[in-house]
């Protein structure tokens, strides 16, 4: 029998993803204790794997967020957030930290938007933003490169299996 072509890292380094899954639940704590809601957190998960094109985490959270009471248009025009007057201040602010995150390599955010940041949220919660979208990153890259399945629900109330990722 011939070895599987990919190898799941996180099932090849469970100690590894466990203390990444760790650090994300920190993130879900302190993202409370700061004043950062559930649905911020998965709003930031769900535009970083759109961008990165991570079919599992997208298939994950997307099912966190309905569970949670996101609504599936917001869900819909995430790609067009800055297009729909559909989120809050502070989830603009979170998206565009988030985007920020998951394209580093293409710009840093300039010094007008950083202050623009800073007017909105506190400190505590810009580094928590950027810790939440640096874990889905991770996360991200793991599955993608893991080639974790999205394998067919009828309906999102069904448990997804294959692991937590992302704060």
């Amino acid at each position: 029998m011939d070895a599987p072509r990919w190898v799941y890292a996180d099932k090849q380094q469970p100690s590894i993803h466990g203390a990444m899954a760790a650090v994300s639940n920190e993130i879900r704590v302190r993202a409370d204790a700061v004043g950062i809601s559930k649905m911020v957190l998965e709003l930031v998960n769900l535009r970083s794997s759109q961008i990165n094109g991570c079919a599992f985490c997208l298939h994950l959270h997307t099912h966190l967020a309905l569970r949670g009471g996101e609504s599936p248009q917001r869900i819909a025009v995430l790609p067009a957030w800055r297009e729909a007057d559909l989120f809050t201040e502070v989830e603009r602010a979170a998206l565009t930290i988030a985007e920020a995150v998951t394209r580093v390599s293409e710009g840093h955010l300039t010094d007008d938007q950083y202050d623009l940041l800073r007017e909105i949220l506190t400190d505590d919660q810009l580094a928590l933003l950027i810790y939440a979208a640096s874990m889905i990153n991770a996360f991200n890259r793991v599955s993608i490169l893991s080639h974790h399945p999205v394998t067919h629900r009828e309906s999102f109330g069904t448990p997804v299996t294959g692991g937590t990722h992302g704060p």
